[in-house]
């Protein structure tokens, strides 16, 4: 089968064509026909994507059909539609844990299918408990919201009935977030947003605050908290993995500062996060509360545009790739 690998050269992240054989399932797996993938930013940059080794197949979400079925994998057959996150998802066929699968709802293409598994079970884990805890009428901030799990946080938190703040250096990309429930628009590519959210917020500050911007605006995102506020740590698209830290403001407003990343989570942490989201998530993906925002869809062959359009920071929502 065709399956595009993910390959460091000259301390870069490169793509490379390659023919694997189909893989065939282990005991509580499934095999997949991949009819779509999606580009994750941390998969594709050097120093926090090519884990346990210098290359490997790319993608780590899919959605596609059953072709073949494990020892002791129940609930599913041949034929139907799943998505989920997977190993090796740029790929004609891969393999699928049991506790990964998740039945696609009828009203999903593949390519939203496969845009929601890494950025919307990431933003699920940042907004409910046990980390970012955000209830009703809350205050929620995220810095670079246009990005895959910025725009599932909105989502998400409008599920919750929170209100929310987004932070872009693009006008455009701020007119579609707010066209798709972004209710505070904070045009700006700098540290400079703490005012505004503290005016937008009556003064208190934002209680839950989504950095996915990087080191170089996580000292606003402090001056930007309420008290009991809490930070999530998630991305660097900034390339900066330092900060400032102002233990006074922490301590004095009982901060809560977390981080959210699929690099180490054990097979029991990936299964209980995939079961809460299902529980409270999927049901309103299912009847149209939630719709997967697909920025663009490319053809499998495209790969390396696709990469190219990741990296030019251009989109709103997910990059999509569509396998033949």
């Amino acid at each position: 089968m065709k399956s595009c690998w993910i390959v460091v050269k000259d301390h870069k992240a490169a793509l490379e064509w390659r023919e694997v054989p189909v893989p065939a399932p282990k005991a509580n797996e499934i095999v997949i026909r991949v009819r779509a993938s999606a580009l994750n930013r941390g998969e594709l940059v050097v120093g926090g994507a090519v884990h346990g080794g210098p290359e490997k197949i790319g993608g780590t979400e899919a959605a596609g059909e059953v072709h073949a079925i494990g020892a002791g994998v129940t609930g599913v057959k041949t034929g139907d539609r799943v998505f989920g996150r997977v190993r090796g998802g740029f790929a004609e066929y891969v393999a699928m844990e049991t506790a990964q699968i998740i039945p696609l709802p009828p009203k999903l293409t593949f390519e939203q299918g496969a845009a929601v598994p890494i950025s919307y079970i990431t933003a699920y884990e940042m907004l409910y408990a046990p980390y970012g805890n955000l209830k009703a009428g809350e205050w929620l901030l995220i810095t670079g919201a246009s990005a895959g799990a910025g725009v599932a946080s909105i989502q998400i938190a409008k599920l919750l009935g929170a209100k929310t703040i987004g932070t872009s250096g693009s006008g455009d990309k701020l007119a579609k977030l707010k066209a798709l429930g972004l209710d505070v628009a904070i045009e700006t590519r700098g540290a400079n947003f703490a005012d505004k959210v503290k005016a937008a917020t009556g003064g208190t500050g934002a209680d839950l605050i989504v950095n996915l911007v990087g080191g170089t605006q996580f000292a606003e995102c402090v001056r930007s908290a309420a008290r009991h506020g809490r930070i999530a740590v998630v991305g660097y698209v900034d390339g900066s993995v330092s900060a400032e830290i102002d233990l006074s403001a922490v301590h004095v407003n009982r901060l809560e500062i977390f981080g959210i990343s699929n690099a180490k989570l054990t097979a029991e942490e990936k299964a209980d996060a995939t079961r809460r989201f299902v529980r409270d998530v999927v049901p309103a993906i299912a009847d149209g509360r939630i719709v997967p925002v697909v920025d663009r869809v490319f053809e499998f062959a495209d790969m390396a545009a696709a990469k190219a359009h990741m990296e030019a920071s251009a989109m709103v929502g997910k990059i999509v790739v569509r396998m033949p």
